[in-house]
């Protein structure tokens, strides 16, 4: 229904006078909830910076915060806020649907978790049968990707290596000798392979072959889950950095590999690098890399970022702090793309950051010319940002982000939040190992991501097949998707 029709003669009896009309404000806080904006300062920077649209809109002079504010808290019941928080999911929601760029991801709250309409949410049941074959073509288009060198002749089929893999992964912190010898009482084939012999097919596979495998099983799910409309193969992709737990042995002879933490303390540990698809498209990881002592992060996101664009149209890179780098954005630029990193606060910073504080600002923006060096420079665009519920009481309140597409972008930074989600699901998969073999050990992190993959591939699968559309909070869970592995790959 159009908003000039929308009735609010229930909702329009409060007390005191005001210049601004309920079907204006209305407006006013559907835009701000479409945006995500947590307070209304946002929202008035945006109309202070869009006078065509307050024209459009009726506005005749321009509300501050505070009378938003109470706008909001008084002149607005529980229902009418309702209301408006529904209408702004349901236009996001629709307009993702139809490919329509949006500046939030919506909370696309499943009717599985208390929504009304659970009459025609599918049985578990239903899930479970529809997830067993959609599992079995998944795994029938993943795994052939993987291979072992090992001659012809041999007795045990190469697919249960990877049947054992995925065992692994089925149980928290199992090792390949344990696995092995559960595995053959568990497995319906006659000859599975024991733990030693496992690991040295695996440690005879150099990285690069692993990467290589890796990327073909991931290309060849994409290309299954981009029959669906669904899928959506423009968006937004994060790359970050992950690390396993502390190592407490001796490290002698792998220094280079058993490097620092990202946190710069006194432990030791293996650190990996994947890139993964977040915002709108189901979280798939498109590859991974180990972190060596030496690799620069310039070279871990190229590299990562040539695999991403060759498996997808990438429009916007999201990325952490340790990758703030004058150099690093340059080259995203150059490659003509969109960006938001944090940035780390220098003396500059800190300064404007005192400044906001004592203004009272929540946010700021400010154009900077970064230094490359031999008289070059990148131009990118500084976005400070007051934390809410800090525990600070000075300048460390803000963030500062750096973007090269204005505030727009910055709403989507969120999304990173799906990567940190993703790493704990991935080392959930993974196989326990002491060794400190380091093919071995990225091995299992990267089949613990292929894994992970798999599982959010077979959820959107199944979400369309029984639903039409897809949501991000899973209807398969993962331990039904490993345990349908299991069964599909021969186990049980």
């Amino acid at each position: 229904m159009p908003l000039a029709y929308v009735q609010f003669d229930a909702h329009d009896r409060y007390a005191g006078s005001t210049s601004y009309e309920m079907e204006t404000l209305f407006r006013l806080f559907l835009l701000k909830e479409c945006h995500g904006w947590d307070h209304e300062t946002a929202l008035v920077e945006y109309l202070t910076q869009h006078p065509d649209f307050c024209e459009q809109i009726g506005l005749d002079s321009m509300p501050n915060q505070s009378t938003l504010w109470r706008s909001w808290h008084h002149r607005f019941t529980a229902e009418l806020q309702d209301t408006v928080q529904t209408a702004a999911r349901t236009i996001l929601i629709k307009a993702q649907n139809a490919g329509v760029s949006v500046p939030r991801e919506p909370d696309r709250q499943s009717r599985r978790q208390g929504g009304e309409n659970t009459e025609s949410d599918p049985d578990d049941q239903t899930v479970l049968d529809e997830a067993k074959r959609v599992t079995e073509r998944v795994s029938d288009v993943a795994f052939p990707a993987f291979s072992l060198d090992r001659g012809e002749g041999c007795e045990i089929h190469e697919n249960a290596y990877w049947d054992l893999q995925t065992y692994l992964g089925l149980r928290e912190n199992l090792a390949a000798n344990e696995g092995a010898r559960s595995f053959i009482h568990e497995s319906s084939r006659e000859r599975t392979p024991l733990g030693h012999a496992h690991r040295e097919h695996v440690r005879d596979l150099s990285i690069e072959q692993m990467r290589e495998m890796y990327r073909q099983a991931v290309g060849r799910l994409l290309h299954r889950v981009a029959e669906t409309e669904e899928f959506f193969r423009a968006g937004i992709v994060a790359i970050d950095i992950t690390e396993g737990d502390p190592f407490t042995g001796d490290r002698a002879g792998h220094e280079d590999e058993i490097i620092g933490t990202k946190e710069k303390t006194d432990e030791y540990a293996y650190q990996w690098a994947t890139v993964q698809l977040v915002g709108n498209a189901v979280p798939i990881v498109l590859d991974a890399r180990p972190v060596r002592k030496g690799d620069t992060r310039k070279e871990i996101v190229e590299d990562l970022l040539d695999s991403a664009e060759a498996a997808v149209h990438v429009d916007n890179v999201l990325m952490d702090r340790e990758f703030d780098s004058q150099h690093i954005v340059e080259m995203l630029s150059q490659r003509g793309l969109s960006y938001v990193v944090p940035k780390r606060m220098q003396t500059s910073e800190k300064a404007q950051a005192k400044r906001l504080l004592k203004k009272g600002k929540d946010r700021y923006e400010t154009d900077r010319k970064l230094h490359l060096g031999d008289n070059e420079w990148h131009s990118t665009t500084l976005i400070y940002r007051r934390k809410e519920d800090s525990e600070h009481t000075d300048h460390r309140q803000y963030s500062v982000f750096m973007t090269n597409r204005k505030s727009g972008l910055l709403t989507e930074y969120g999304y990173r939040w799906e990567i940190e989600s993703g790493y704990k699901s991935i080392k959930r998969f993974m196989g326990a190992t002491t060794s400190k073999h380091f093919g071995l050990r990225f091995f299992y992190f990267a089949f613990a991501c292929l894994l992970y993959s798999i599982w959010r591939a077979v959820d959107l699968l199944v979400q369309v097949q029984l639903t039409g559309e897809y949501e991000h909070s899973p209807i398969v869970t993962a331990d039904n998707t490993l345990t349908l592995l299991k069964k599909e790959t021969g186990i049980g």
